[in-house]
């Protein structure tokens, strides 16, 4: 069972941005699916890097596309990738320190912080690309 349910109300309507949407969703329900299943911490380990790597290339495409664009937003925007980033980087380490709490915490702030970043401010910026 999936935790996150990819459905047209997280679709922006830019179809980089939604692709790469997807596969952020497809790697948090793999990490959920690993967290259900007991899997050891040599498999979430390289699931949580996995979705550390692809969230950074994920942002960094965001954040080229609001330069060249010349986005208003784009200081709040990359506020909040940092904001994410070293979040993660924190339970990047607990994960690799083999604290038994981090998954859960890791599932929730994916979770909350991709449909909430999602569906405001990724749609905002894909709203200024269009009139662009």
């Amino acid at each position: 069972m999936s935790l996150l349910i990819w459905g047209t109300m997280f679709e922006v309507n830019f179809a980089e941005i939604d692709a790469q949407h997807r596969r952020l969703f497809d790697l948090a329900n793999q990490l959920s699916d690993a967290v259900r299943a007991g899997k050891g911490n040599e498999i979430m380990s390289k699931i949580v890097s996995e979705l550390v790597n692809y969230t950074q290339t994920h942002f960094a495409y965001e954040e080229q596309l609001m330069a060249a664009n010349h986005y208003p937003a784009s200081q709040e925007h990359r506020q909040q990738h940092q904001d994410l980033i070293q979040k993660v980087s924190v339970i990047r380490q607990r994960v690799n320190a083999n604290d038994p709490q981090v998954a859960d915490e890791a599932l929730q702030l994916f979770t909350k912080w991709l449909s909430q970043h999602i569906m405001e401010t990724d749609k905002a910026l894909a709203k200024a690309l269009t009139k662009s």
